[in-house]
């Protein structure tokens, strides 16, 4: 037994994330970034203040329906993603340039899960949601990034408006 790391040892070193798979630091500072990034679109939205519910579908055709939704800033909205097709479908919220870095990722890696705060995967068949508040105006992205999806022309634009000054209301305070 000498010379032997002891099981509870090797599980606090994975616990610790002190050991890493060759190739993890990579997913590890992707992620980072993506977080990073999806600071710039807002924020996970809180699922007891959602002000409205979008539906949107996802084919094999590899479209989106609609594939163009507007919102108004500080909005928080459910996306409600019904995946029609056959295949494993997801919606990921970003910009044109962060999501073609990840499409390509998913390229090289096409076995990659993640799990960020701004994106849903779901199964054919099924059905998911996606909750984020828009604290920023402006013009974003989604798109599908399950491999070849992106290219395949899978995408959509999310347009955020500011609110009226005449309006007077938060919507974030619905």
């Amino acid at each position: 037994m000498k010379g032997m790391l002891s099981p509870i040892f090797v599980v606090i070193l994975f616990a610790s994330g002190a050991v890493r798979a060759h190739g993890d630091e990579e997913e590890h500072n992707s992620a980072a970034q993506h977080e990073d990034h999806a600071a710039g679109l807002g924020r996970p939205g809180n699922p007891k203040k959602i002000n409205r519910t979008i539906e949107i579908t996802m084919s094999d055709a590899m479209r989106f329906n609609p594939a163009s939704v507007s919102i108004k800033r500080g909005e928080t909205i459910r996306f409600l993603l019904k995946n029609e097709g056959k295949l494993k479908h997801e919606m990921v919220l970003g910009t044109i340039r962060e999501l073609k870095e990840h499409a390509a990722l998913m390229l090289k890696f096409p076995e990659m899960e993640h799990a960020d705060p701004n994106q849903a995967s779901v199964e054919p068949g099924k059905t998911g949601e996606l909750i984020w508040q828009f604290t920023k105006s402006g013009t974003f992205d989604f798109a599908c990034l399950q491999p070849g999806h992106y290219d395949a022309g899978m995408k959509g634009l999310l347009t955020v408006t500011p609110l009226a000054a005449n309006d007077g209301r938060d919507a974030s305070r619905h």
